[in-house]
């Protein structure tokens, strides 16, 4: 199951040629939060959203849309099994994932029946995923960032 809906969750194209200085910085969040609910959410840091706008733009908007809609038809199979690539603004399922996971998909890439999401891991660093993750954040409402937050507590125990 965890397949089929990581499938869905960033199903894509190889959309840029660019590189970036080998590395992983992390980033933390800027708030620590006490638990679920949304006034327990990590603060979006400004810098961080602007910085993952641009790097969405070039890296990513050619298949998930420059609005983050992604594709029309994006729950129906392409003729091959896969689907096309999912919006990641509240509308899409990406919020439904922690932070440890989309980073993964994001930087190995998903290649099996449902997705073709390639890797990006020879062109973004962690940081810079985490900053694209960010500007995600940016465009969900509450309820959303609170489900996304709660998955990633989940994923690290």
């Amino acid at each position: 199951m965890i397949g089929a809906v990581a499938g869905l969750l960033m199903a894509t194209a190889a959309c840029s040629g660019a590189t970036n200085t080998p590395g992983v910085a992390e980033v933390a969040p800027s708030g620590v939060p006490s638990g679920p609910g949304e006034e327990s959410l990590p603060q979006l840091t400004p810098d961080m959203v602007a910085t993952g706008g641009d790097l969405y733009a070039q890296h990513c908007s050619t298949c998930h849309g420059a609005d983050l809609k992604g594709a029309n038809d994006w729950k129906v199979r392409n003729a091959d099994g896969s689907y096309p690539p999912p919006p990641q603004d509240d509308t899409g399922h990406t919020w439904h994932h922690g932070d440890d996971q989309l980073v993964e998909i994001i930087l190995k890439g998903l290649d099996f029946e449902q997705s073709r999401m390639p890797a990006f891991g020879d062109r973004l660093t962690k940081s810079e995923v985490l900053s694209i993750l960010e500007f995600f954040k940016s465009t969900w409402g509450p309820r959303e960032r609170v489900v996304q937050w709660e998955a990633t507590l989940r994923e690290r125990g």
